[in-house]
């Protein structure tokens, strides 16, 4: 039973609009095919109520309106009514499932408690509704009041209740505990279906589960992405996978829709997903060790069971200062692109040098790594820029001080200018006109980032410059102005080749030549 449209909406600035919560419905039982849906709690407001009537206006068109339960409350004839003015037919009551709880929150004896459940119960099926009861705090009741506990089980064993829901309440259980408490109420208590509700306050939701299931629980509660109070509930996506690889039970959970529903619910709720979160995080499938990668290749040696393609995903190799030439030839089979083996060393320090600024590098970036790296190995580099200094303030004019290496000598200048890249295009005229050379001009300026703006890694400048004959060269780098800086070097160099006539071969195209380096 899925519960992330009801205790799921208890996460901490989640709320669900009306709309949002069909939508979630339709894909929890139609492509995720989980068996129930618990979509809210009765009473809370109008907005809930109009939420739970869509739902089940669609439900009972689909035939699935005894899958969709509502939470109530022991307050006949209050959340009854709540119930069937919503539509729905399945009522989960929540009952005291501690002596603590019973004493200090509801200031009553078990009797009158037992007595008052009888009465709910009995008014619900008088009105066709099915009923479910949750054990409210039921893990502090096994541990500190076992016998009340057992007795309300007991008692709730010879009324008309479908389910009997044993919650986890304040995520507290130890999965020895879980094992314990388990074969201690299937022992006394054979036949009976029994649910079990984890919370993750300790981490251990899955873990208890496993165990509950293990033991005798004939249902198990969940929400998509753990959503849930404090740490949430047991995330149904883990879940599932844990119950198809580690015991010998069958689910009907559909688990290559998994991530498809889980990024929805990730939407909806504002909660963003961690990257590493286990199933649909964005890094779970991801490898980034370049002897993963490697390991990969020559026999899948670090695969395990939890295969991406199970959940509707595909398996990464991530591109940094630890990928590797396995991870990079990786992603170049994916991208359909072969590189010498100087190029792909090349490549690869390129990646690894982007990886120690701790930048991201993606697939995506690649192509544009690979122009910049062969466009750099074309060009013979007698010009470089050694130093420089650059501000920028509101209300002054930018300025640059530069120091440029010109055949291994160093040349110093400072200008300003309109923007910090005019600065420095004044501070390297500054140097060339005391060098006697001549610049050529600078017809477009173009920035671009690679598809979909997915990387924070660099951004690429395309530059083109008429000096006779037109030419383009290009920079790589996270910084806009910098990219544009190195693509700038990589003019002068050119520049060079062509004053001495040593230019690399170039291609004519109409009345445009285009240096094979740019």
């Amino acid at each position: 039973m899925d519960t992330t449209l009801r205790d799921g909406e208890q996460t901490s600035g989640v709320s669900f609009l009306p709309s949002e919560k069909l939508q979630i419905a339709k894909l929890l039982l139609e492509e995720l095919k989980v068996d129930r849906i618990e979509v809210a709690s009765a009473r809370v407001s109008e907005g809930e109520l109009e939420g739970v009537q869509k739902i089940t206006q669609w439900a009972s068109q689909k035939g699935y309106l005894d899958r969709v339960e509502v939470l109530g409350f022991v307050d006949t004839p209050v959340s009854v009514n709540w119930i069937l003015e919503a539509g729905a037919k399945v009522l989960n009551l929540l009952t005291k499932g501690s002596l603590n709880h019973l004493v200090h929150q509801l200031k009553k004896t078990p009797e009158q408690h037992f007595d008052e459940i009888a009465k709910s119960i009995a008014f619900a099926q008088k009105n066709g509704i099915d009923v479910n009861v949750y054990l409210e705090d039921w893990s502090n009741g096994m541990r500190n009041s076992p016998e009340y506990t057992l007795s309300l089980i007991d008692f709730l064993t010879h009324q008309q209740v479908k389910r009997i829901m044993l919650p986890d309440t304040l995520g507290l259980l130890s999965p020895d505990e879980v094992r314990i408490f388990f074969d201690q109420i299937l022992s006394k208590f054979p036949g009976i279906h029994f649910d079990f509700h984890a919370h993750n306050d300790y981490d251990l939701s899955v873990a208890n589960v496993m165990e509950a299931v293990l033991h005798g629980a004939a249902g198990i509660h969940t929400t998509v992405n753990g959503l849930g109070e404090r740490a949430g509930n047991a995330p149904l996506e883990s879940v599932v996978a844990m119950i198809k690889d580690f015991t010998k039970l069958e689910i009907g959970v559909q688990e290559q829709k998994i991530f498809r529903v889980s990024k929805l619910v990730e939407q909806f709720s504002g909660q963003h997903i961690p990257a590493n979160k286990p199933v649909v995080g964005e890094n779970v499938f991801t490898q980034t060790a370049g002897i993963h990668a490697d390991g990969d290749n020559k026999k899948n040696l670090y695969f395990n069971d939890l295969m991406p393609e199970r959940f509707g995903r595909q398996r990464k190799y991530a591109l940094g200062k630890t990928s590797g030439k396995a991870n990079i030839l990786k992603n170049l089979e994916e991208l359909g692109i072969s590189l010498e083996k100087d190029e792909l060393t090349r490549v690869t320090q390129r990646i690894i040098e982007l990886g120690d600024k701790k930048e991201r590098v993606t697939t995506e970036d690649l192509p544009y790594i690979i122009s910049d790296v062969l466009q750099n190995n074309s060009i013979s580099k007698n010009i470089s820029i050694e130093g420089y200094h650059m501000t920028h303030s509101k209300g002054l004019k930018p300025s640059v001080q530069l120091r440029l290496n010109v055949y291994g000598k160093s040349y110093d200048s400072t200008a300003t200018g309109d923007g910090q890249y005019d600065s420095f295009m004044k501070a390297v005229k500054k140097i060339y006109k005391s060098l006697k050379k001549e610049l050529p001009k600078l017809i477009d300026y173009h920035v671009s980032i690679p598809p979909g703006g997915k990387t924070d890694a660099f951004v690429e400048t395309v530059i083109t410059w008429d000096y006779g004959k037109i030419f383009k060269t290009k920079g790589l780098d996270p910084d806009q102005t910098v990219a544009a800086m190195m693509a700038t070097e990589k003019m002068l160099n050119i520049l060079e080749s062509f004053n001495t006539n040593t230019e690399k071969e170039s291609t004519y195209y109409g009345n445009e030549y285009r240096a094979v380096a740019g």
